[in-house]
């Protein structure tokens, strides 16, 4: 495979190639003991001194002060960073001194990982290190990190590029290090729900995530085909209708945390892959639900941060109980001033073009109901908020409303002006089951690519009966983004989807000496990593020049020097 490297990929291939003669295996296959963290020191050892006096820790070099005989290192492990005291002769106690003066000094760099075995001890400086008395290579890098560097106040080399932070997170977690309790909260969030869940004994289960039919939500599916089978199966939008089996088959509660897809458009609300939680329980109903749902939230908020409200930008969000609630008619009208209640298809679709909606052929009464809501609401419900009683048309899976007509028992939790949960009381009627299915079908032919399909299966359950049950979906993407005060929901996914990575395709000679660079400078310009006309562009000039010449300098080469004014004019 051909690589194209920078100077520094070329010199730590370098060291690689010269640990392996030396016999050192920068890649060595067993294991390191380790019996204390970085963090345990930081936080034990001024109490007690006699501490750590014979201790084995591991870590990744962050940075390096090399001295002479002696030698400053700071390592990064998984709970946080602590300096190295590196002395020669400790190191190397008899008359070869190659492990301090050539391992140590030319062939480390920042970004190995290594072992190291010592006391710990605090410098003169007042700082908490450890004495190395042995250390051992344990992974060599090959790439070098973007090491933040400060100087006359301005900043260097951060790695803040979202893009570049969610396409490369292993980069991202260790120089950015703080993202890590976003995640570390984002699973607390979970064990904090699943144990809610559990204390009241209702059943963690796994239910299919290839599917012959989709359903479960107004979603478009992705689509694979298995080969023995010779049939076409779609990646799940919802466990709904398998949970509802279940409950059929006799389980008092069921939930399952899952990971479903969805083939739609991508923003800092929505990834096509992204995890939720659904819950059943039989002999209950919204209403019930919507009480349960305020309690676990609650639960989670203090489980989390020790108290009921949350800042999330500039909003303090308080997740005390109760919410408020409002029927879906009523926060439109709120909002809108205009009752909607009683309008009929051809009126919302007047009023729907008033509030901005972009409206189409395809949109029935729910939808244009759904998108006036979203269009003139959702936004501005901040604080947790339940809308209840939406329109049948918008709920194919809910139950009729007891006592209003042509309204169904279903609920959504708005909070910080987004969607975080939706829950029913789930229809057990099977004769209307599939009179809902068979107009969702009627959508589907004016050309609704959202709306459900017919599953003949389901409905074969549900004729066996299936107990008066209540449904919730929670999405844990986006309660997760505001329990840790994350704009996007990229920032709570270790991986999000993200575009194919542009392949970047090298500048020739002919490119830099367009924009003015001499002909004598381009090979130095490549040597110091800059393969196209962008990156260049983007970098410092006074970096730059730094560089270039330090390269010069280095390479002993007799070439004019570079004005400060010229390189300025490249980046122009």
């Amino acid at each position: 495979m051909s690589l194209e490297l920078n100077e520094q990929e070329v010199i730590r291939r370098n060291s690689l190639t010269e640990l392996l003669k030396l016999g050192i295996d920068p890649y060595p296959a067993d294991k390191f003991d380790i019996d204390i963290t970085a963090s345990e020191i930081h936080k034990n050892f001024p109490k007690d001194n006699s501490l750590y006096q014979n201790i084995s820790i591991a870590g990744r070099i962050m940075s390096r002060r090399v001295m002479g005989a002696a030698s400053f290192v700071e390592i990064q492990d998984a709970s946080g960073r602590i300096q190295l005291y590196f002395k020669r002769d400790e190191i190397c106690p008899k008359e070869d001194k190659s492990l301090y003066n050539i391992v140590f000094k030319r062939l480390l760099d920042i970004g190995d990982i290594i072992g190291v075995k010592g006391y710990v001890f605090i410098t003169k400086m007042g700082e908490i290190t450890i004495h190395v008395r042995e250390y051992k290579i344990l992974c060599k890098s090959l790439k070098p990190l973007p090491i933040v560097k400060e100087k006359n106040d301005k900043i260097y080399d951060a790695f803040t590029d979202p893009e570049q932070r969610y396409r490369q997170r292993y980069l991202d977690l260790i120089v950015n290090p703080e993202i890590k309790k976003t995640f570390i909260k984002r699973t607390q969030l979970i064990n904090s729900m699943r144990s809610f869940l559990n204390n009241k004994e209702y059943l963690e289960v796994e239910t299919p995530i290839l599917q012959p039919l989709y359903g479960g939500a107004a979603a478009r599916p992705f689509k694979t085909f298995h080969n023995t089978l010779d049939m076409t199966l779609y990646l799940r939008i919802a466990n709904e209708l398998y949970l509802k089996r279940l409950i059929v088959g006799g389980y008092n509660g069921v939930y399952e945390f899952s990971k479903d897809f969805r083939n739609e458009g991508m923003s800092r609300f929505h990834n096509p892959e992204f995890t939720q939680m659904e819950l059943y329980v039989a002999y209950k109903d919204y209403e019930w639900m919507m009480n349960l749902v305020e309690e676990m939230v609650e639960k989670i908020a203090l489980d989390l941060s020790g108290s009921t409200e949350i800042q999330v930008g500039e909003h303090l969000i308080n997740f005390k109980r109760p919410w408020k609630r409002f029927t879906m008619f009523e926060v439109i009208e709120h909002f809108t001033g205009v009752d909607i209640s009683e309008m009929e298809e051809n009126d919302l679709v007047e009023i729907a073009k008033k509030c901005g909606v972009e409206v189409n052929a395809s949109m029935g009464k729910g939808k244009l109901i759904d998108e006036i809501f979203g269009e003139t609401c959702e936004a501005k419900l901040i604080h947790p908020t339940f809308i209840t009683d939406y329109p049948v048309e918008m709920s194919p899976l809910a139950k009729k409303h007891r006592t209003k007509k042509g309204l169904v028992e279903r609920f959504e939790a708005i909070c910080n002006g987004k969607e975080i949960c939706n829950a029913f009381s789930e229809l057990n009627d099977p004769i209307d089951q599939r009179k809902r299915f068979e107009n969702q079908l009627e959508l589907g032919k004016r050309g609704d690519t959202e709306s459900m399909v017919l599953d003949e299966d389901f409905l074969r359950a549900l004729e066996f009966g299936m107990p008066p049950t209540a449904g919730l979906g929670i999405g844990i993407d986006r309660l997760t983004m505001i329990m840790t005060n994350a704009p996007s929901i990229q920032d709570v996914l270790f991986f999000p989807q993200m575009r194919p990575e542009k392949k970047v395709v090298s500048a020739s000679d002919e490119d830099f000496l367009k924009i003015g660079v001499p002909a004598e400078w381009v090979a130095l310009i490549r040597k110091a990593g800059f393969s196209t006309i962008d990156d260049l562009k983007n970098s410092n000039p006074n970096k730059l020049i730094n560089d270039l010449s330090g390269l010069r300098k280095k390479m002993k080469l007799k070439i004019p020097s570079l004005e400060i004014e010229a390189v300025k004019s490249w980046l122009a």
